[in-house]
């Protein structure tokens, strides 16, 4: 009978222990704090953060487009441009340049007009233009390094910001600060910080990973433009 007893009353304080947890859980939800409305939280600077982000992207997005249309230059067009100008079909050749409209095909083009030419005026020719195809592959990566560099220098001026304005608020404080006041104001103002390391890690892997392609592109130019000139030199 006392075993009965015990087993009651241990029943009925795990059931009012269970019905005074769940409002905590409950608070503990509610009290709970979203990505966006974190985000928010960061302040002004977040601003400057999101539009170097969005810059950073369309970037990216844009190069990555110019760069795979440019590396899609067929392989066997410099076989065919070899047995068209061995076999004296130059404006053949020409349209056949003309019809890729990739920076090879231009550095090609380019050497096939100025075919009857001296072979270093051919050569300056064949650099000047595939020079011209550099910048236009490169054009605005150096914006995608600065905002590598530059989010998390924003980040971090907007937590030494916030934090100014965090103890600005406890020192009007009177009498005892709360603890929630002080944690607030500095996990607010961390995240700037955050967010500016992140836009800045995407930015830099982004502006690594282009670099790569264009210098794979730029050994191609080079390769495809030394046999361009030692077919000239063996006809």
């Amino acid at each position: 009978m006392d075993l009965e007893l015990l087993m009651t009353m241990l029943l009925q304080t795990l059931a009012v222990d269970s019905v005074a947890t769940v409002p905590a859980a409950v608070e503990a939800t509610s009290q709970s704090i979203g990505l966006l409305d974190l985000l928010i939280k960061g302040g002004y600077m977040m601003i400057p953060l999101y539009g170097l982000f969005v810059l950073a992207i369309f970037i990216f997005v844009q190069k990555l487009l110019v760069i795979k249309k440019a590396s899609k230059t067929p392989g066997h067009l410099m076989d065919q441009v070899k047995v068209l100008v061995q076999s004296g079909q130059v404006e053949k050749a020409k349209m056949l340049c003309a019809g890729d409209n990739t920076p090879v095909a231009n550095m090609i083009s380019k050497g096939i007009d100025r075919i009857g030419s001296p072979l270093k005026n051919i050569e300056v020719a064949i650099e000047n233009v595939g020079k011209l195809e550099i910048y236009k592959l490169e054009k605005n990566l150096g914006v995608l390094a600065t905002v590598s560099g530059a989010a998390p220098m924003i980040g971090f001026l907007g937590t030494v910001t916030g934090m100014i304005q965090a103890f600005i608020s406890i020192a009007q404080e009177d009498g005892m600060v709360s603890p929630k006041l002080l944690s607030s104001g500095i996990y607010e103002a961390m995240i700037t910080t955050a967010a500016g390391l992140v836009v800045g890690i995407v930015a830099y892997l982004g502006y690594n990973y282009l670099v790569t392609q264009v210098s794979k592109l730029v050994h191609h130019m080079e390769y495809t433009s030394i046999e361009f000139i030692d077919l000239l030199q063996d006809k």
